[in-house]
């Protein structure tokens, strides 16, 4: 059974940056996806960035590309998601899921993910 636990979240001010942490216990399948969403309040949870564990293939919403990247480490079983550039609209509970390779990219819907993490508060002050 995989397990997700993100950390890193916190109260920044725009045009700063974070990087959250998903750690992954159990044994992530080479075909298995950790991605992550956020759910900002009153709004539905939206895909953020995605990373097939095995080949590395990522996949990024177009409101956050050139701003954040998704990245993984096999070794420490983390997935990082590096944010730069932060804005007040980025405030959020960010989520971290986990579900079985669908397609040859990331999956975009949380119906997709079957592991989820609690969530970590991501606030970004203007």
């Amino acid at each position: 059974q995989v397990q997700l636990v993100e950390s890193g979240g916190g109260l920044v001010q725009a045009g700063a940056s974070l990087r959250l942490s998903c750690a992954v216990s159990g044994r992530p399948y080479l075909n298995y996806v950790v991605a992550w969403f956020r759910r900002a309040l009153g709004k539905e949870r939206d895909f953020v960035a995605g990373i097939i564990w095995g080949s590395g293939t990522t996949t990024h919403d177009d409101s956050v590309k050139g701003r954040f990247s998704i990245s993984r480490d096999n070794v420490g079983r983390t997935v990082y998601l590096q944010m730069t550039s932060l804005k007040p609209e980025d405030t959020a509970i960010y989520y971290c899921a986990g579900g079985l390779q669908r397609s040859r990219t990331p999956m975009t819907r949380p119906s997709e993910y079957g592991h989820w993490g609690q969530g970590t508060q991501v606030t970004v002050s203007s």
